[in-house]
């Protein structure tokens, strides 16, 4: 057992290491064009601006909340609950500081071709991805070390959700509000292209990119990552002693490894991006799954948790290949939503609601066959396993998922800057597969979620000795109606939020057209610190009201209605939140794609009647994918953690339990 902690705290560091190495490897780049160094500053100092102020934010909720926790649960659980908050913050700080410097060294190396550029941009994903599994692992394994109960580092993992909670809302808010200014007002009003240096809100729609998709992704999935951890732990102290309790953070250990080893793959020079990318992936699952499986017949004496890994890792896959079939615009069905473009664009919106409703069907089957495959296989412990399995190769998606921005970034500022027509080719073409691995990312960030979801409530199940949940009791069902509802609430804070947010960019975008003289014909700069201050401020405003929803509603119905309840609470939340997660992200991914197949010369190309349609659906879906359901994922989870960590208080304390 010591051993195994040992490997995986060894593992933990190596991560940061490899992490280190690589932020060496990228900042040693020298960038010689000082127009790209200039704009590249803008989006830095702009991103760090917002994240310095986000986390000011952060640490008030933080202190108010630990102190809370040290008079109730005790002072252990305020501390766990504090460490997991800092590095979270830590995490997503050092990533988003490399991925705002990489973009400029991405589009330098684009002169010397598309492989020296794909080695920079996956290079600086690859630094979020190892600080994300790397602090992780680490943390766990070191609390855990030092307490020898998982139980005691449940905080750990709430401390996770509140900052995953807060970056994923804020920056969602942040980038939505700059990007709808942008593309509203610059490229339908005014007519010019949409990383337009005249544009006031470009800085701050490049900023965004970086605080939604870095940071806010990051946390989103790092806090999954932990709690799924926890969840696994807990379960598998029960289920197997000491060996169920390792078993998971080795196979995580695993993880990082391959995906070190993976790294090197995606580097392959003369190569297609795609599918350098997808072969580093694929290595990555192979070598976890043979380690997964001579790991299992070690602990364990036989392959059946394996089989619950696996079935994870398949899940991973599977989830790929769907959100692939919906969302790309070389599929079928966003060819159709482009189609529907063509005759304006309630056709379009109808178009991609409906393709949003049906792309639920398939990923929502896909996760309740691994559910019950892994419970038939080893019990509760089996889909906690299945959620490790999933969760396995998150090194990987979370540098995929980073290195979207980067690219997108480094074709701005190419753009931006005038570069020569090569260089446009080379961060044009990293671009658009950034488009399709933020894809797939965001739905891994939901399947994970809702695996988190489920482990986290099996552990809840242990936790409270709850054999059977009686559905017919009228506290459950109030439990499972106000869980449902809460999902919906919480998407309109959001959504308002952003509608907020919008408003006031795009006035001050048109203010900007209208009142500076010579801005159009390139004499004037434009007030990029306006727009990313109305967009900061809108985002911290916009992201308390939620914030503070998803903490007081298990809080409430616990102590009014008991543990129970809660159970019911948690399963309406999973039950809405994972397909209308999935919903939003396809829908809003789906209408952009579909803007992107005209502006490809589709359908009359850009400047059509149909083009503007579909930008129209694109900046409605906007909010869906980048703001409402990636933060419903935290919603799931925090839900959890909150439930975990007050259970036995529920059946002691409620009021009509």
């Amino acid at each position: 057992m010591d051993s195994t902690i040992g490997l995986s705290i060894t593992a933990g560091f190596s991560a940061i290491a490899f992490a280190g190495y690589l932020i060496s490897d990228i900042l040693k780049r020298r960038v010689d064009t000082p127009r790209m160094v200039e704009v590249s500053e803008a989006i830095q100092k702009g991103a760090m601006t917002y994240l310095n102020r986000q986390y000011k934010t952060i640490a008030a909720f933080t202190l108010l909340l630990a102190v809370l926790l040290a008079l109730s649960l005790g002072y252990l659980t305020a501390l766990t609950f504090t460490l997991g908050a800092v590095l979270s913050a830590a995490a997503g700080y050092i990533g988003m500081n490399i991925s705002v410097r990489a973009n400029v060294r991405t589009a330098q190396a684009a002169r010397s071709g598309l492989g020296e550029a794909l080695k920079v941009a996956f290079s600086g994903g690859m630094v979020m991805g190892m600080s994300v599994t790397g602090i992780g692992l680490l943390g766990v394994c070191l609390l855990y070390w030092l307490t020898g109960d998982p139980k005691q580092i449940v905080g750990f993992g709430f401390g996770t959700a509140l900052v995953a909670l807060f970056a994923r809302v804020g920056g969602g808010i942040y980038t939505k509000a700059a990007d709808m200014g942008a593309d509203l007002v610059g490229k339908v009003e005014v007519g010019i292209p949409e990383d337009d240096p005249r544009n006031p809100a470009v800085i701050a729609d490049q900023v965004g990119d970086n605080v939604g998709d870095v940071a806010g992704m990051g946390a989103d999935v790092f806090e999954s990552y932990v709690c799924t951890l926890i969840a696994s732990m807990l379960i598998g102290a029960l289920t197997y002693g000491k060996s169920g309790v390792a078993f998971p953070l080795i196979v995580q250990a695993a993880g990082i490894v391959s995906s070190i080893l993976a790294t090197f793959l995606v580097r392959v020079k003369g190569d297609k991006p795609k599918d350098s990318i997808k072969r580093g992936m694929l290595t990555a699952g192979f070598v976890i799954t043979v380690i997964s499986c001579i790991l299992s017949w070690i602990f364990f004496g036989g392959l059946k948790v394996f089989y619950a890994t696996l079935t994870g890792i398949v899940t991973l896959i599977l989830f790929a290949l769907i959100t692939e079939h919906y969302t790309f615009y070389d599929r079928r069905p966003v060819q159709t939503v482009a189609e529907t473009s063509k005759t304006g664009v309630a056709t379009n919106i109808l178009s991609g609601l409906a393709l949003g409703m049906e792309s639920t069907a398939l990923p929502v089957l896909v996760v309740c066959l691994a559910i019950i495959f892994s419970y038939v296989l080893v019990g509760l412990y089996g889909i906690a396993m299945s959620a490790i399995g999933f969760l396995s190769m998150t090194a990987m998606v979370v540098a995929m998922d980073s290195y979207g921005p980067i690219v997108d970034n480094a074709s701005g500022i190419a753009e931006m800057t005038g570069s020569e027509p090569e260089i446009r080719r080379v961060t044009d073409t990293l671009d658009s597969l950034g488009n399709t691995t933020k894809a797939i990312c965001k739905s891994f960030a939901i399947g994970a979620a809702a695996l988190a979801a489920i482990a986290l409530f099996s552990a809840y199940i242990e936790e409270t000795g709850l054999e059977a949940i009686n559905i017919a009791k009228p506290s459950v069902s109030v439990g499972v109606f106000i869980g449902g509802m809460l999902t919906f609430l919480f998407c309109s804070f959001l959504l308002r939020a952003v509608g907020k947010a919008a408003f006031q960019m795009i006035g001050e975008v048109r203010r900007q057209f209208r009142e500076i003289k010579g801005l159009m014909t390139g004499k004037s700069k434009p007030d990029y610190a306006r727009c990313v201050d109305i967009s900061t401020r809108s985002a911290l405003k916009g992201l308390i009201a939620p914030g503070a929803l998803s903490i007081i509603a298990p809080v409430a119905v616990g102590f009014t209605l008991g543990a129970e309840a809660v159970a019911g609470l948690f399963l309406g939340i999973i039950a809405s939140g994972f397909p209308l997660a999935l919903f939003l992200a396809h829908t809003g991914t789906a209408w952009d794609n579909a803007k992107k197949y005209i502006e490809k010369g589709n359908l009359g190309g850009k400047g059509s009647e149909t083009h503007a349609a579909a930008v129209v659906g694109d900046t409605v879906g906007d909010p869906f994918k980048d703001t409402a359901g990636p933060s419903l994922n935290i919603l799931m989870d925090i839900i959890g953690t909150v439930a975990l960590l007050l259970a036995t208080s529920f059946i002691t304390y409620a009021l009509f339990a």
